[in-house]
């Protein structure tokens, strides 16, 4: 089945070039002249895409790119206003996922006092959420007058995303006894306030790996550890994939972006109403759009469309 998609981009281009030989052949004939070469013209026209389509085709595919994906946000630089920037991108995110027919859950958030989010970690399923979303990692930063600012004065902050393929039992092993400390403990609100009176809360903490993940958004204790254990699956998983893109260091130079996280990809400059992608040269002057959803398409096309030409270059050069 993964061979159809090369097998019908082949065809296509055999078919091209047996039609554009065939009418080659009819430009001798002085009454079919004409018509072969708009023909041919045509032809002409076609089959380069039809040869583009056909070596993408044939390019190795992310092994993770029709998975479910994690999403993580994180506040960086900037305090309150950084928390509200958060907010504002994970709303852009759940409008994109509607868009695209995906789900969102969430699986843990932490609100600021302002209302946006320290930190909110969702699960996003659907087709091919991880091969349009992949890029998305990395540093956003907003230029922007704070609703709090009295003089009008321009402030930038910082968000922080992450986005990560979901991974499923069988892409990890844990064995619970020997790999897993838990930890229950009471959940805590805001400065500490008790949100419930049951030790619900679980911290799990991976040992050979020393990741820790914490989760007390459920009032379940086993809600809560069925969450935990499903971000701490993926962070592992992650891990792996990132020791095999360190050990194809050439393959990296031929991404829009490493998915690092300290890489500074965009900034949304929302005096000017245009955003713009640091690793493609792209800028739109329509901030308000991408920021309700469906419009950041444009920017997620562009960069698979980046990246796939320069993964045909690097190919035909090696």
């Amino acid at each position: 089945a993964e061979l159809t998609p090369v097998v019908e981009a082949a065809k296509a281009v055999r078919l091209l070039r047996e039609e554009q030989a065939g009418l080659s052949e009819m430009l001798a004939d002085p009454e079919m002249r004409e018509m072969a070469e708009a023909e041919l013209a045509e032809i002409a026209e076609k089959l380069p895409e039809a040869e583009r389509k056909l070596a993408l085709s044939m390019l190795p595919k992310d092994s993770a790119d029709e998975r479910a994906a994690m999403l993580e946000i994180r506040a960086g630089t900037g305090g309150d206003e950084a928390a509200l920037f958060a907010a504002d991108l994970f709303r852009m995110y759940q409008r994109y996922a509607e868009s695209q027919g995906w789900r969102v859950e969430v699986i843990s958030a932490s609100s600021s006092d302002v209302g946006g989010f320290r930190e909110v970690v969702a699960s996003v399923t659907g087709t091919g959420v991880f091969a349009r979303l992949k890029f998305e990692s990395g540093v956003h930063r907003v230029q922007r007058v704070p609703a709090t600012e009295t003089q009008g004065r321009i402030h930038t902050s910082a968000a922080t995303v992450a986005v990560l393929p979901e991974a499923e039992e069988v892409d990890v092993s844990i064995d619970e006894a020997r790999d897993l400390r838990i930890d229950v403990f009471r959940s805590s609100g805001p400065g500490g306030q008790s949100v419930n009176t049951t030790d619900s809360a679980v911290r799990i903490t991976h040992i050979p790996s020393g990741l820790v993940v914490i989760q007390q958004d459920e009032k379940s204790q086993h809600k809560n550890k069925a969450k935990a254990l499903k971000v701490l699956r993926t962070r592992l998983y992650e891990l792996e994939r990132s020791k095999l893109h360190d050990a194809r260091a050439a393959d990296r130079k031929s991404m829009v972006g490493s998915g690092d996280r300290s890489e500074r990809i965009r900034t949304y400059n929302f005096p000017q109403g245009r955003i713009t992608d640091h690793r493609i040269g792209l800028t739109l002057h329509r901030l308000s759009e991408v920021m309700e959803g469906p419009a950041l398409d444009e920017l997620i096309s562009a960069l698979i469309a980046e990246d796939e030409a320069a993964r045909l270059a690097n190919l035909e050069a090696g």
